[in-house]
């Protein structure tokens, strides 16, 4: 796996699948060495991060999951890019047709076992992933010039301020530290839009 596909297929996972599947709890295990697997505008920052990381209990950790991604009561911070693009909040609107059709185009379309909107967080990280290993970078851009970065920095606010997890609550300052990274680094010009949500 290229080296640059590494990063944004852990946290793509860490947002998408539940931790209490094994590979999963694997992913946990290795977050300390996050610092390692890419250069980091701030290393010292994400050092400390990653170094207290606050991880709950199997059965607590599944439990704030399942409140953040499944919508076990009120979701403060939905993972789907339409709920923030579209006027309405609408989950699988116009947006989420828009990047389906933009992943067919780039030939990669989730089978049907994924019950989740193609736009979810995670989701979309693991796409970038699957671009920059099939050595597409102008797609991978594409990803998070026109889809991701529009609405990302609101739900990463929405995450990392979230009183249900600690742990999910990490996780977002890591992600938004890896995309503001990724964003100048690469020179990416996000497109603008107006957030809803």
């Amino acid at each position: 796996m290229s080296s640059a596909a590494v990063l944004p297929r852990i946290l793509g996972a860490l947002f998408y699948y539940s931790p209490q599947r094994p590979e999963v709890k694997a992913l946990i295990e290795c977050l300390p060495t996050l610092p390692s697997l890419y250069a980091w505008r701030d290393p010292h920052t994400i050092t400390q991060l990653c170094e207290a990381w606050p991880v709950d209990a199997d059965e607590e950790l599944g439990w704030q999951y399942s409140v953040l991604f499944e919508g076990q009561g009120e979701m403060v911070a939905p993972p789907w890019g339409s709920v923030y693009l579209e006027k309405d909040n609408l989950l699988m609107g116009e947006t989420t047709a828009r990047y389906r059709g933009f992943l067919r185009h780039h030939g990669l379309a989730f089978d049907g076992q994924h019950q989740e909107p193609e736009d979810q967080f995670g989701l979309m990280l693991l796409a970038s992933s699957a671009f920059i290993e099939r050595d597409n970078p102008q797609a991978a851009t594409a990803l998070l010039e026109q889809f991701l970065l529009p609405w990302a920095p609101r739900y990463l606010e929405l995450m990392q301020h979230n009183h249900v997890s600690p742990f999910y609550a990490r996780l977002a300052q890591v992600a938004a530290l890896y995309l503001q990274d990724v964003q100048q680094q690469l020179g990416l010009n996000p497109v603008e839009s107006r957030i809803f949500f």
